[in-house]
């Protein structure tokens, strides 16, 4: 069983919510391939995760979307190095900054209007470039 992994104070994810599985990894590495299973599968299963705020939960599902796997777990691999440890803290902090995205709330955009003086000088720009391509345009 994996070890609990620890987003902040108060979110968290427990042990029994992560399953751990270990599988031949792809790539160069020519023998070593065949015989280590150094490729981490890591599965989370989101709606366990302890202190999650529900709108926080809303943009985890939407940050995850492709990576859920049929029974709606997160589904996470990691084959960066030939070593297994190594792969685990790989994978398990790509949970950890999966989660911590979630909780940054989105600044909402406030609708601007442009101002007075930038509206006169968008319009004298263009009369400024009609008054030139009028000066091109041959006398009849």
């Amino acid at each position: 069983m994996a070890d609990p992994i620890l987003i902040s104070s108060l979110v968290s994810i427990p042990a029994d919510a992560v399953e751990v599985r270990a599988v031949r990894s792809s790539g160069p590495g020519g023998q070593n391939v065949n015989k280590v299973s150094s490729k981490i599968e890591l599965r989370v299963d989101l709606g366990r995760i302890v202190g999650l705020p529900s709108d926080a939960y809303e943009r985890l599902l939407v940050l995850c979307r492709g990576r859920l796997d049929a029974d709606g777990k997160l589904l996470l691999t990691s084959q960066k190095t030939r070593d297994q440890p190594k792969n685990l803290a790989d994978a398990r902090q790509k949970v950890r900054a999966l989660v911590e995205q979630a909780l940054i709330r989105p600044i909402r955009r406030r609708p601007t209007k442009p101002s007075r003086g930038a509206i006169e000088r968008r319009l004298a720009e263009k009369k400024h470039n009609a008054q030139n391509k009028q000066a091109r345009r041959p006398d009849d």
